[in-house]
């Protein structure tokens, strides 16, 4: 598996790495096309919003078919396969990187994804209002021949990011998305992201976030509909099926990699975990 090290479009003056693209830029050649459908890992946020047609993507190994009006958003680390170019398809895409996001003036809690959702779907009013922005952030990549000041730049693509945010908690209750229980969830996810192959225990993990067990045990469960436990060890049991498939290191090398001191008992859990052997899964993989 590879790593994204896209080149990103930048802004005029080099300060941002961010990426536009739509169907009326110009498509890759045959051998990038090729190249760009190998499964990679993602060093980017990557968004799509498909205005006219249907397209599958794979992430993390499950597929999700978006299609008119709906938009997929992917996440630095996810194992993303692109689908093939298909005839008739409209579509806007922005990629951008943890630097790009960390100049805008506020936090977008739907891109840690709390609710388990890779996708949105507008109403018409709200699609239209996201169209436009892509449409004019396309315009500045690819049309406009001025420069335009990162500022102009920065203040479009936070307005994107605060409808998709809007939109994807809009069915969600209470309403307020900035509450202190999604906040230390979204603290909790990122925990786990960072500490996912130091395996800390649930107790440490409270404590970091200033919570009791019980607490944190209430608001996991809350957001993820699982116990703190069994969150962390899906999110460990995703990365070891990321790197079974998608990378060269043996199944001992891997166990270390993951934080595990035997490798026989990691091949036990992986198998309790997944109901699958490791032996089970990569042959299915392969099928």
């Amino acid at each position: 598996m590879q790593e994204t090290n896209e080149k990103f479009e930048s802004a005029p003056n080099d300060k941002l790495s961010i990426k536009v693209l739509s169907d009326n830029n110009p498509y890759p050649s045959a051998d990038i096309q090729q190249k760009m459908l190998q499964p990679r890992r993602l060093s980017s946020y990557f968004i799509v919003l498909i205005d006219s047609g249907t397209l599958t993507y794979n992430l993390d190994l499950q597929d999700i078919t978006i299609t008119d009006g709906h938009l997929l958003f992917a996440m630095p680390n996810q194992v993303f396969i692109p689908p093939p170019k298909t005839a008739n398809l409209k579509y806007f895409k922005v990629l951008f990187d943890e630097n790009t996001l960390a100049l805008l003036p506020q936090r977008f809690p739907f891109l840690v994804n709390p609710l388990g959702s890779q996708t949105i779907i507008f109403d018409n009013t709200t699609r239209e209002r996201v169209r436009k922005v892509f449409e004019i952030l396309n315009q500045i990549f690819h049309i406009d021949e001025h420069s335009t000041d990162t500022e102009i730049i920065l203040s479009y693509l936070n307005s994107l990011l605060t409808e998709l945010n809007s939109a994807y908690f809009k069915n969600t209750a209470p309403l307020n998305i900035l509450n202190t229980n999604l906040s230390k969830f979204i603290e909790f996810k990122l925990m786990v992201e960072t500490h996912l192959t130091e395996q800390p225990s649930v107790n440490t993990i409270a404590e970091k976030l200033a919570l009791t067990t019980n607490s944190l045990y209430r608001i996991v469960k809350e957001y993820s509909g699982v116990s703190p436990k069994d969150f962390f060890t899906n999110r460990l049991m995703i990365e070891a099926q990321r790197k079974l498939q998608y990378s060269p290191l043996s199944v001992k090398e891997l166990a270390y990699e993951l934080g595990f001191n035997d490798p026989d008992y990691f091949s036990r859990f992986f198998k309790k975990c997944t109901g699958k052997s490791i032996s089970e899964f990569l042959k299915a993989q392969q099928d």
